[in-house]
């Protein structure tokens, strides 16, 4: 399948629809607990709890419709950890948990032990994007459900974190990923974003750094916003 034209790719919601959408919960500095395949996740203030668009990557990573069993694997913006037990299980080769938020990165680690073990490896890495990643690393898979929401829902810092940093943070994850050569050949990016966020220019900026982006996953939740996952590889058909 060829790249994704830009013209078939809604524009964003209007604003006051996207913000009416992303209201943010007012349990985020409490402590929560998140249910999925039969695990329980406690979630500390300030950790980002997962939702159906989170489960569109941890199902496929579970399911190997998104492959990680034998490769090395990245879980971008880890947040609770998620995708990284269900990598574990999945049989990656290894898993890189990396989140801006220390907390994110530590929670993670604390699931992962108890929930898979110590094999395969997981490696946190606490980063703003791959800043923290050491040079040479290379990645045959990278999942993101990024912040990527175009309004501002919020001044708190940690909802800007978690829901509405927008499309300047794909720009920089595209810029670094390509700059530091850190997707392996043949490697794949699977990333979530739905027309509440600028899905142009997310696909746009992600061309400009040599990524070629596909729908690998269309979901319509009759609301009026649509969710993409896309998945984006370097150069040509791959």
């Amino acid at each position: 399948m060829p790249g994704t034209p830009l013209t078939e790719l809604p524009p964003p919601l209007p604003a006051d629809r996207i913000v009416a959408l992303n209201r943010p919960k007012q349990d985020l500095r409490t402590t929560r607990h998140h249910e999925w395949n039969g695990w329980t996740f406690e979630v500390p203030p300030g950790v980002f709890l997962p939702g159906a668009t989170s489960r569109m990557i941890h199902q496929r990573i579970l399911d190997g419709d998104i492959e990680v069993r034998d490769r090395r694997y990245a879980a971008m913006g880890v947040g609770l950890g998620v995708e990284a037990v269900a990598a574990g299980v999945r049989g990656a080769r290894e898993i890189h948990a990396i989140d801006v938020h220390a907390e994110s990165v530590a929670t993670t680690s604390r699931h992962y032990r108890a929930l898979v073990g110590d094999r395969p490896p997981l490696v946190p890495v606490v980063a703003d994007v791959f800043d923290g990643v050491p040079d040479g690393a290379a990645f045959d898979v990278v999942t993101f459900n990024p912040p990527a929401v175009s309004q501002p829902v919020s001044d708190d810092p940690d909802v800007v974190r978690n829901v509405c940093a927008g499309a300047p943070l794909l720009a920089e994850f595209f810029r670094q990923l390509a700059g530091r050569d850190l997707l392996a050949p043949g490697g794949e990016v699977f990333l979530v974003a739905s027309n509440t966020a600028d899905l142009r220019r997310i696909v746009g900026d992600a061309a400009e750094h040599g990524f070629t982006a596909e729908v690998h996953h269309r979901h319509d939740w009759q609301d009026g916003v649509l969710t993409y996952l896309f998945r984006l590889h370097r150069g040509g058909a791959a």
